[in-house]
């Protein structure tokens, strides 16, 4: 369980969302916290991107579709696997897309 703003968010028992619908920008914060990353532009960005996307489509995006995204944003220097690895050491499915509110990711092609 996660206490935001005086509110119980369920958790899995890796802690990822059970209801993505309960993620606001104070879940997602405290997520990061307990993941120990401090939020950088560069993260809200990736966390934002995957959060747009899932509520378009349902679907988690894929990692090489996010760095297109990072490549428009960001230059093709922060376009990259290795970037995105130092944004979230643990991989893209592991560590953004709980932060961005996801339930566990079913596939481990998010992390290319």
């Amino acid at each position: 369980m996660l206490h935001v703003n005086g509110e119980t968010i369920e958790l899995d028992n890796e802690g990822y969302l059970l209801d993505p619908a309960a993620w606001n920008p104070e879940v997602a914060q405290a997520l990061a916290n307990s993941l120990s990353i401090d939020m950088t532009d560069e993260h809200w960005f990736v966390v934002n991107h995957v959060r747009q996307h899932y509520e378009q489509t349902g679907c988690i995006r894929e990692a090489r579709h996010l760095l297109k995204a990072m490549r428009h944003e960001y230059g093709k220097e922060k376009a990259t696997r290795k970037y995105l690895y130092r944004l979230f050491p643990w991989g893209y499915g592991q560590m953004a897309c709980k932060i961005a509110g996801m339930r566990k990711p079913l596939k481990l092609l998010l992390d290319l």
